[in-house]
């Protein structure tokens, strides 16, 4: 079922609406992180004096400016590990397109879908953003424990694991509330937790390739749309008739 919902996903890659939502997603992220960078940088300056005097050495004019290249340079490694997070979490503002390019192409019977308020959407984007981030952000600590410890070959597996559970969790939501409602989207997430984790699993593996792991939150959208009708048509043969395929 999870690799049958992959395969129709990626079938439908070239089309225009996912294309779209990818250069949105990307292009948003990309001035979300320099928009962020210049902030950390102003703010570094602004609270460096233009020079510090030091015993033996004396008067230093150039400290704020390593402190503000320094700053450039620790976003630029942070962006490395945040830029398909935060990707992830834009683009899941603009699912409902990417969901309903899926349902208009593969299951075009089915009722129109809730409307999903723009506000909504935006403040479970805000807070998945943040989840997202800080979640990355506090793993990086244990990217570098496991480093001490001679297990550095399991940075990637907690990567995965942490970001599959997150986006399955989130992205099956999105889509399953499209049809079902918040409150029916988080209990059909509960009976299907162990699915949804080994889908979010695979989904994140790809995230380790650079510019492939720029198409994985489209694809994941996709993906977990069709899933969530493939376990409606399993748990509900009642339902069946709306899923007639074109």
């Amino acid at each position: 079922m999870i690799f049958a919902s992959f395969f129709a996903a990626l079938g439908q890659i070239g089309d225009p609406r996912f294309r779209r939502v990818l250069l949105l997603g990307v292009g948003l992220t990309i001035a979300l992180l320099v928009a962020f960078t210049t902030g950390l940088v102003w703010l570094v300056d602004a609270l460096t004096a233009d020079s510090v005097d030091a015993p033996i050495v004396g008067e230093i004019t150039w400290l704020d400016d390593i402190l503000s290249w320094g700053s450039v340079f620790l976003m630029l490694i942070l962006s490395v590990f945040l830029m398909v997070p935060v990707a992830s979490a834009i683009t899941s503002m603009f699912l409902d397109e990417v969901a309903q390019a899926v349902e208009d192409e593969h299951y075009p019977n089915l009722p129109p879908a809730i409307n999903v308020p723009f506000g909504d959407a935006v403040r479970d984007t805000v807070n998945f953003l943040g989840v997202l981030i800080g979640a990355n952000l506090l793993a990086l600590i244990v990217y570098f424990v496991l480093t001490l410890m001679l297990m550095p070959f399991l940075t990637p597996v907690v990567f995965w694991a942490l970001n599959g559970f997150l986006l399955g969790r989130e992205y099956f939501t999105l889509a399953a509330m499209r049809r079902i409602g918040r409150e029916g989207a988080r209990d059909m997430r509960s009976q299907h937790s162990g699915t949804i984790f080994i889908a979010g699993f695979l989904m994140a593996i790809p995230l380790s390739v650079p510019l492939v792991n720029l198409l994985i939150p489209i694809l994941g959208a996709a993906t977990f749309t069709h899933l969530f009708h493939r376990l409606q048509m399993a748990g509900s043969s009642g339902r069946t008739s709306q899923y007639r395929a074109r």
